[in-house]
């Protein structure tokens, strides 16, 4: 009996010594400071946005497939039965939930790269106006964050101003996904879907309209500071019939955020990614960035550079039903005088050099 007792006072002795060297070897380990949550946290933030942009709506239409096939067909009908009643709703203004563009995930969003906005004039309430979002980058990432999102004060600098971002129409064809961008304040870059917003909407409405569009994707790379512009007219058409002021807006460092392969003009490539771009309306790029355990390995999400998107001052249009080629031309150079007398004035405040030029194509 001695002997047994003698056994077990050894164990519990060698199992106390145990769990003290465990916890001590815990205790060892340094807990990780604020800095890494914050940076942790913001990784995610990008993460969820990638991912929802790039695999949202794809794999919604796959599941509402895939359960047609299933005793829960009921739910792939209800929705389809939602959408059609629901399909000219983004035309109309969209759905926005304010609540969405307040959620603090953004402000992890905006504090990743970091994302800033700068004003240099004044936007009245008692215009509409459109705002040129240059360049396209790979993924908008500051027309989102600045135009969609709150998290860099849009409303707080420009009091009495609703924001909306256009993007492709076929976007809200995907099922969930349609919701999501209608919450933020998204809209169809059409016709119909920009002229409710400027004149069925009342007034103080700013349609950001990223205007290179997918061509222009298919060219930015780091230090490359060429737009698509010069043939691009139809949205100067659209302010003249409605009255809405230009406003010209640049993303300093959009082009930072990822590695593209671009080909040249006249191969093989180019020419698939160009007519891929005419029958779905967006470029498929082949491109990189970090990967997601280490900014040294590649990956699909964005590199951590500055990203400061400066809007300029308005240029004043008149409301005309019917413009002139003339006139549109007319205006369209005046915009294109301005976005270049905001992009001299601020490129070296903003990561380039004197010697950097804007070229429009």
């Amino acid at each position: 009996m001695k002997t047994i007792i003698a056994a077990c006072s050894q164990n519990l002795s060698g199992s106390r010594a145990s769990v003290q060297t465990a916890l001590h070897t815990l205790l060892a380990v340094p807990w990780p400071s604020q800095r890494d949550i914050h940076s942790g946290l913001q990784l995610l933030a990008v993460l969820q946005w990638v991912l929802s942009f790039l695999l949202l709506g794809t794999i919604s239409l796959l599941l509402l497939i895939y359960l047609l096939f299933t005793s829960l067909w009921p739910i792939s009908m209800l929705y389809l039965a939602w959408i059609i009643f629901d399909w000219d709703t983004p035309e109309k203004g969209g759905r926005r939930l304010p609540s969405l563009r307040r959620w603090t995930v953004w402000k992890h969003f905006r504090d990743y790269f970091p994302v800033k906005l700068v004003k240099t004039h004044d936007l009245s309430p008692s215009h509409n106006y459109i705002i040129g979002s240059h360049p396209h980058g790979i993924l908008c990432v500051g027309a989102f964050c600045n135009f969609v999102t709150g998290s860099t004060g849009f409303q707080e600098m420009f009091p009495g101003i609703q924001s909306f971002l256009t993007t492709l129409a076929g976007n809200f064809r995907l099922p969930l996904f349609r919701e999501y961008l209608m919450s933020g304040g998204l809209c169809p870059v059409t016709r119909r879907a920009i002229g409710y917003l400027l004149s069925q909407n009342g007034t103080g409405n700013a349609v950001a309209i990223v205007i290179g569009g997918a061509a222009e994707s298919l060219s930015c790379r780091p230090g490359v500071t060429a737009l698509i512009l010069r043939n691009r007219k139809g949205f100067v058409r659209m302010a003249l019939q409605h009255g809405a002021f230009l406003v010209p807006s640049f993303s300093f460092g959009e082009n930072d955020l990822f590695r593209q392969v671009v080909f040249e003009e006249g191969s093989w490539m180019r020419s698939i990614q160009q007519r891929f771009q005419k029958i779905m309306g967006f470029a498929p790029c082949v491109f990189y960035g970090r990967g997601l355990t280490s900014s040294h390995s590649r990956g699909f999400l964005p590199y951590a550079r500055p990203i400061t998107t400066v809007v300029g001052e308005p240029v004043a249009v008149p409301k005309v039903e019917n413009p002139s080629r003339e006139m549109v031309d007319g205006y369209h150079e005046m915009y294109i005088r301005a976005l270049l007398k905001l992009f001299n004035e601020n490129k070296t405040k903003y990561g380039l050099s004197e010697t950097d030029e804007l070229h429009i194509l």
